[in-house]
């Protein structure tokens, strides 16, 4: 995979996650009345998924210039393990005391950061064609 595929990726799959989580939220929202906006804004959820899905095909690039096809399985591991143990973040996460139901906050946030990963290893196969392992 070339720099400029892999960053068509990245940007590709950062918006369907950014999109996503911005579907979630409103769903999330509209469901539970509540309303995380002033913790949560749409920018800050778009920009931090296409930076995620960006850093993740550059993964990908520079495995496919090493020639590591083995190097792919475990990116895609390792994007998975990093997807969960940003979970920590949003759990320790203090939100303000002037919003309401705080316990609420974490089921909004935790889906959301798989949402770049899964975007991310959905639009693979779109734009790299994968080498055979034998």
């Amino acid at each position: 995979m070339n720099l400029k595929k892999g960053i068509l990726l990245g940007l590709t799959s950062g918006i369907v996650a950014g999109g996503v989580s911005m579907l979630y939220n409103q769903v999330y929202s509209t469901a539970f009345y509540i309303d995380f906006n002033s913790v949560l804004n749409a920018t800050g959820m778009f920009i931090s998924c296409i930076i995620g899905c960006i850093l993740m095909a550059l993964g990908y690039v520079i495995a496919a210039r090493l020639k590591r096809p083995l190097l792919i399985p475990i990116l895609n591991v390792l994007y998975c393990i990093l997807s969960f143990a940003s979970i920590i973040g949003v759990l320790s996460f203090k939100l303000p005391l002037d919003v309401e139901f705080p316990e609420m906050f974490p089921g909004l946030a935790v889906p959301m950061h798989f949402f770049p990963a899964l975007s991310f290893l959905a639009l693979v196969p779109f734009f790299w064609k994968h080498e055979s392992r034998n």
